[in-house]
């Protein structure tokens, strides 16, 4: 090839190149914004659990006070908005008061006879489940804790231990094995 169009074919290859790389000295263009709206909500929320004891025996005795073989462990969680509520309270009752606990045969324990207490709570001493409160039936339920929520805890988790007894001191019931239930349940206002 000649030296002349081996110059010819290097410039054109230096003028293409030039061409196609990107102006180091090009102004750089933007376009318009635009704006994306977000929106987050956390419910509030409270929980309990029972995280021990969830079964209490006794060994009953005609005339006699029976204590409880454990103490029910109990966790109240709550998230709550301090400026809307409160108070979390927790309440204990039986659904039915006069057939707290049955022996299956017709002979019954009623929810006066069984008596609870929360040291952390309200009743440090037992008291019967003869309570109304806003959970429960009228005369069978307990308040075992109030609290106040300020903007100090409006996270935050406790956890009580509700001591059970049952009180025959004014009973005589038939032998038998007796069984109930008792629901605990936490309300804020």
């Amino acid at each position: 090839m000649r030296p002349r169009a081996v110059a010819l074919v290097a410039c054109s290859a230096a003028v293409l190149s030039l061409a196609l790389m990107p102006r180091l000295s090009a102004a750089q263009v933007l376009s318009n914004t635009a704006n994306v709206n977000l929106n987050a909500t956390l419910a509030q929320s409270l929980t309990i659990s029972v995280t021990s004891g969830s079964t209490v025996n006794f060994t009953l005795v005609n005339g006699n006070v029976a204590n409880g073989s454990t103490a029910v462990v109990v966790q109240t969680s709550w998230n709550l908005a301090p400026l809307l509520v409160g108070a979390v309270s927790l309440y204990g009752y039986f659904g039915t008061p006069a057939q707290a606990l049955s022996d299956g045969a017709g002979s019954y324990i009623t929810s006066s006879s069984v008596e609870g207490r929360m040291t952390t709570g309200l009743p440090v001493s037992y008291v019967p489940f003869a309570q109304t409160n806003p959970v429960g039936p009228a005369a069978a339920s307990l308040a075992l804790f109030t609290e106040a929520i300020t903007l100090l805890n409006g996270i935050k988790t406790r956890t009580d231990n509700m001591d059970l007894r049952i009180n025959l001191t004014s009973q005589t019931i038939p032998a038998g094995t007796y069984t109930g239930i008792v629901t605990l349940q936490a309300r804020a206002i």
